[in-house]
This record gives structure tokens, C-alpha cells and sequence, in this order.
């Protein structure tokens, strides 16, 4: 039987539109003699819906859209579509309203509704708070053909449902099961032929290789082929990174699909007839084969990962071109360079705002780098709008001397301009500053964290520098200025970083262990850091809660980023 699986990236909310993509690959898979095509979790609605899910006229308008969709099916195809579904039980027993589900949808019907069973609620996850957990192990059989009026009638094939979290509970892989139960032990049971997991899994760096370890595991230890199909695109802060795979009963990968891509990518199931009981049946790979690892470098997939989540959150908030400011230093290059990877020259505008206390090498580093990109650049002085404000303000500040106020006075100037071009022209202003300095406050409030998009804000300092390097791998894209020259946020003469924070290496070193490994203050000095850097970087931590509370959306690339998953308090005393 051949199986296909449809890599998609679908728009939040937009159930037309997603529909016609399902709808489209189902025609072209058809064609192809394709029998059970895969979409991946909540495939209807996009994921994550979040609160649309509370709207009853949203989940209504979700059936008839199914319906719909059925209806318009080739009639030689089954479809599994992911959508969210009324709990019939709910009013009468008090759970959840809504099902996390899986559609079967063939000869032109709806055939079967599965429900999701392990509902995860941590990091960005929040699927307790809408739906109910499912009850049963989902398994359904298919025939090989649609038509069964042939000489020799086809055994069906008898294929195990998971969605997304559903996978992720195996305690000898795991250690521990976070779930009472494991549906791949309970499809075991059942003797399925194949297991297909339908996910909408967030990327983070590396993840794709647990995933698959994962995935070989499971498969080895049930003797069972997985077919793994995994959502694409960017929704939000979350970036989905696909890379749809298959195992075989050896827990072999046969064949992967590319990453940060929308592909449609076909298997074929072949069941032998005197080893049915057995589970010898393997899973191969008719085209899109790719099996080798697909990156080089970790630098290599998270940048991949950054064009991706920045150009699908222009396009899907209805821009099309975007803005930023360029200070010659290497976070605002880093993000320029995403952008023009994302949606071309063209489409980016760089604005140089000089002061009187920025080196003359900022203003031609960032000249170099809107030449190497090709991208137009413009270039505003903000001395006079600088001296307006010492005029407006002298009476307030008269008898203080110039400090932080003044300062960010300067980033603020900058942040209104920025504010003024994107209004003017209708672009989306994108704010560069890096993980590192959100962590510790180093940005300021209306100013250079003005935007709609922080596009590295989970990006650590040190990784940027990487990322840069890795850039620079064939030709000069950044500056080699930019890459060796201390940072500095030019703010007073001679400032560097380094005048207020530890240096990035130690201040990277100490945050990763907080932010991702939970380490308290004994932790990080057993580690070797030094007692009253480690209680700075707390301090600053804790204190900067408010601006990141305020802060534009960043794209997540690490397990633990500023965004949907991070939930601390703001005002606290701990």
C-alpha cells in the first residue's frame, strides 16, 4: 500500500486555506496511486490555536469544513486530518469541551474520529486547558485499494493512530513514564502493521535528533514500522521544523523529509501474506529520500530555522516588507542577514541613526554590510533630536549629570524613528537585540526593544557570534569588523558591553545553567563562577521580568526561550 505524507504548513485560524492545501495533496498523491495520506496534528486549524478554541462559531465552522473537505476528496484516497472536535460528554460530565482529533476521511466521508490520549501541559504546551484526554487506543483497518471489487480481494491493513504527545511516554526510552499509559505499548497489543504519528512538534536546536532516537527506539523494541509526519512553518514564536520521518521494524530510518520545507513525501507498506503474524512487514522510500544527517552544524539548522519562523510570521501578519535598525554592530547584522535570506533584498530597509558618540567605523561597518546584502539603507543623524530633548528636558534635569536616563534617551530617539518609517510605509519593525541581553535587562523600553518581531531573541550571544562566523563560511557576508570588534552599544564615549556585564562567555555559561538547567547559587559556584557575578546575573534576571513582559514575540530555537512557555512573576521578591 502506498502512503504518503504531506508536510504542511498551515495558517492559524485559516480553515479555507487549509483545507485547499490538504485538498491539493490529496489530488497530486492520488495521481500517484497513493492510498493513505498523512497531515499532521490539528492540520485543519493550524497549531497552535491557543484561545480560538473557546470561540464556538471557530470550532463549528471547523466540521463543516471537514465536511466540506470530504466531500471534495478524490475517491481513491483515505485522509487523516487533524482538527479540534466537541466532547459530547462534556456538559453532562463536567470534561473538557473539545477533542484534540484525528479525522479519517475516505470514499468521500467522514469514517472515524480518533482522540488524542496524553495531553502535555508544560513549556509552550497548554492542551489540558481545552481538551479531554482520549480514552481508547486508536487503530483502524484500510484496504490496499478503494476498490475491492477486484479478482483477488486485499487483506486489510490494520494501522495504529498517535498524535504528537502520544509518542513521547515510553518509559524504557524515557526512564519514567510522565502519563499513566502508553499507546504504543496498547497499539503493540492490538498488533497493529504500522504505528503513523501525527505531530505538530515546536523545533529547538537538535531536536530532530531525539526525535528519531525516540522513533528508532519504539520501533526496535515493538518490532512495529512508525511513520512520523510533522507540521511545518512558523505560527507565532513557535517554529516548525517538519523533518517527517519513517522507520522500518530494525528502527532504521528509510526515508526523512527535508526540513523548514513543505513536501509531499511517499512510502510504500509492503504486507507479506505468509508473515502476517510475524511483523516483518517494512516500510521503503519511492522518492524524497534522504537519510544522511541534513545539517553539517548546529549554526547551519538554527539559521535555517530563523528565516523560516521570520518569513512566516511577515507573511502570515500581513506584511511583506520589513525594517530595522542598523547600529554596525553584530546583532542588528545577524538580523538583516535573516531577513534578506527570508524575503529577499528588496523587501528589508536598514536605517543607520549615528550619534555624536558613535566610532566612525559603525557607520561604514554598517554600510558594508547593507552593500554585502544588497539591501537599501538610509541614514539619520539623531544629534539634533538629541539636542531637542536636552532642551525640553533641561528644566527637569538641570543640576544632574549625564547618565542611563540620557542614554537610553538615545535608543529611545532611534526606536521612535523606526516606529515613524514602519507606520509611514506599512513595514514591520524587526528589534535585534540577542537572549543574553534579554535575560539581563542590557536593552531598553522603547527603544531599541521597539518592534513586532525580536528575531533572535532567543539566540545567545555566543551563538550569534557563531552564526556569523558560519555565515562568512564561503564569502564575507558580515563584516569581518563586525565579528572581531568588542560590542558596545555606543551610548557614552568609549562604552563596551563588557563595562556592565560579565564577559559574554561567562555570562552565556551562567545563564544556560539557570535558565535551562535550573541551577541555584551553590550550583554555578561548585561550577567555578565567581560568587558576585553569579548573584549580578540573578539580580538582573529577576529585576528585568518587567521588559521582557513587554517585549515583542521572539522566535524559539532552545528548550526553555522568553516567550509562550516562560511564566514568571513580575512583581516578586524571591
Amino acid at each position: 500500500m502506498k502512503i504518503a505524507i504531506a508536510q504542511l504548513n498551515p495558517t492559524v485560524g485559516d480553515l479555507e486555506g487549509n483545507a485547499n492545501q490538504i485538498l491539493e495533496a490529496a489530488k497530486i498523491a492520488a495521481i500517484a496511486d497513493i492510498r493513505l495520506l498523512l497531515t499532521p496534528e490539528l492540520s485543519l486549524c493550524g497549531y497552535p490555536p491557543r484561545d480560538l478554541l473557546t470561540q464556538a462559531d471557530f470550532v463549528a465552522r471547523m466540521q463543516y469544513q471537514l465536511n466540506d473537505l470530504a466531500a471534495q476528496m478524490p475517491p481513491t484516497i483515505a485522509v487523516l486530518v487533524g482538527l479540534a472536535t466537541v466532547n459530547d460528554q462534556a456538559v453532562a460530565s463536567g470534561e473538557k469541551p473539545l477533542h484534540n482529533s484525528i479525522a479519517l476521511i475516505d470514499k468521500g466521508k467522514v469514517q472515524r474520529i480518533f482522540h488524542k490520549q496524553l495531553l502535555p501541559t508544560y513549556d509552550v504546551f497548554d492542551e489540558d486547558r481545552y481538551f479531554e484526554a482520549g480514552s481508547i487506543s486508536n487503530w483502524f483497518h484500510l484496504y490496499p485499494a478503494a476498490d475491492q471489487t477486484q479478482l483477488h480481494p486485499a487483506i486489510p491493513i490494520k494501522i495504529g493512530v498517535t498524535i504528537c504527545e502520544d509518542l513521547w511516554n515510553d518509559d524504557s526510552f524515557w526512564g519514567k513514564r510522565s502519563y499513566e499509559v502508553n499507546p504504543l505499548e496498547q497499539l503493540a497489543e492490538e498488533e497493529v502493521d504500522f504505528i503513523v504519528n501525527l505531530s505538530a512538534s515546536p523545533y529547538t536546536i537538535a531536536k530532530q535528533r531525539l526525535r528519531e532516537g525516540m522513533l528508532h527506539h519504539a520501533a526496535w523494541r515493538y518490532q512495529i514500522p512508525i511513520i512520523y509526519a510533522n507540521q511545518v512553518g512558523g505560527n507565532d514564536d513557535l517554529i516548525f521544523d517538519g523533518g517527517s520521518v519513517a522507520m522500518n521494524t530494525q528502527g532504521k530510518i528509510v526515508c526523512r523529509a527535508p526540513s523548514f520545507k513543505s513536501v509531499l513525501m511517499a512510502l510504500e507498506f509492503d504486507k507479506s501474506l505468509q508473515n502476517i503474524g510475524a511483523l516483518k512487514e517494512q516500510i521503503s522510500c519511492n522518492f524524497h529520500q534522504t537519510i544522511t544527517p541534513e545539517f553539517d552544524c548546529d549554526e547551519a539548522e538554527v539559521y535555517q530555522a530563523l528565516v523560516l519562523g521570520l518569513r512566516d510570521y511577515v507573511w502570515k501578519c500581513g506584511f511583506s516588507k520589513v525594517v530595522l535598525g542598523l547600529s554596525g554592530g553584530i546583532d542588528s547584522a545577524l538580523v538583516a542577514a535573516i531577513a534578506t535570506d527570508a524575503l529577499g533584498e528588496a523587501n528589508v530597509l536598514g536605517i543607520l541613526m549615528p550619534s555624536p558618540f558613535s566610532s566612525e567605523h559603525s557607520v561604514s561597518d554598517a554600510v558594508a554590510l547593507a552593500e554585502n546584502l544588497e539591501i537599501n539603507h538610509q541614514t539619520i543623524k539623531i544629534q539634533t533630536g538629541m539636542e531637542a530633548f536636552d532642551q525640553m528636558l533641561e528644566p527637569l534635569f538641570a543640576g544632574t549629570e549625564f547618565g542611563v536616563a540620557e542614554e537610553n534617551l538615545q535608543s529611545r530617539i532611534r526606536g521612535n524613528l523606526l516606529m515613524a518609517i514602519a507606520n509611514k510605509f506599512g513595514y514591520l519593525l524587526l528589534s535585534t537585540g540577542n537572549k543574553s541581553e534579554m535575560s539581563v535587562g542590557y536593552c531598553t523600553l522603547y527603544g531599541d526593544m521597539n518592534g513586532g518581531l525580536a528575531v533572535i531573541a532567543d539566540v545567545p550571544k555566543l551563538l550569534v557570534f557563531k552564526l556569523c562566523r558560519w555565515l562568512n563560511r564561503d564569502k564575507e557576508v558580515i563584516p569581518e569588523n563586525i565579528i572581531t570588534k568588542p560590542p558596545s552599544a555606543e551610548l557614552r564615549p568609549d562604552q563596551v558591553d563588557q563595562d556592565s556585564l560579565p564577559p559574554y562567555e561567562i555570562l552565556d555559561d551562567i545563564l544556560q545553567r539557570i535558565i535551562h538547567k535550573n541551577q541555584s547559587t551553590p550550583d554555578l559556584i561548585e561550577a567555578g563562577h565567581d560568587p558576585d557575578v553569579v548573584a549580578q546575573v540573578f539580580r538582573l534576571l529577576h529585576r528585568t521580568e518587567f521588559k521582557r513582559r513587554q517585549a515583542a514575540p521572539g522566535l524559539k530555537i532552545t528548550d526553555r526561550a522568553f516567550g509562550t512557555g516562560w511564566r514568571m512573576p513580575i512583581a516578586s521578591r524571591w
